[in-house]
């Protein structure tokens, strides 16, 4: 099931299952993963995309793997807080995964994506990491940076 907000997806997810936290790019998307407690994000792998059917499939692979309760999407918005072609394809995304009976079970939601990969590539630059290993690492990286800031959001829900 889809929620809009991170309030709704909060309820939805069952009680020590982790997360997956997705940078969908055209070529790629990057894949992270949290800890079961929901703490901490880290960098899991990068899928290569073929067509929606293979990248599903790789995706439930990854969920059944790591008995996961939730999948956070980066939504791509534009600076000015609008939503443009890529959050579209992003949410048109989301809504294909919530139709197939492998995700039916799964909560999936949405956060703001905005600069993720920025920061995510200044991290690698500051770790000392070379071209070619940021290029692959890149949306992982950016993957786990998406599914932190919204770790750190459904901490605070809990706490209030």
């Amino acid at each position: 099931m889809i929620f809009e907000t991170l309030d709704e997806f909060a309820g939805a997810v069952p009680p020590m299952r982790g997360l997956i936290g997705l940078d969908l790019g055209t070529k790629t998307i990057g894949v992270a993963l949290s800890d079961r407690l929901l703490t901490s994000a880290s960098a899991l792998e990068t899928v290569k995309r073929k067509k929606f059917g293979v990248d599903a499939d790789a995706l439930a692979g990854l969920i059944a793997k790591h008995e996961v309760g939730g999948i956070i999407l980066g939504l791509p918005r534009n600076m000015d807080g609008s939503e443009g072609p890529r959050a579209q394809a992003t949410r048109a995304f989301a809504l294909n995964l919530s139709r197939r009976g492998d995700f039916a079970h799964l909560a999936l939601g949405f956060w703001d994506e905005r600069l993720s990969t920025v920061a995510a590539e200044r991290a690698l630059i500051a770790a000392d990491t070379s071209r070619k290993r940021r290029s692959e690492v890149i949306d992982a990286v950016a993957a786990s940076y998406i599914l932190q800031g919204a770790l750190d959001r459904l901490r605070h829900l809990r706490a209030v």
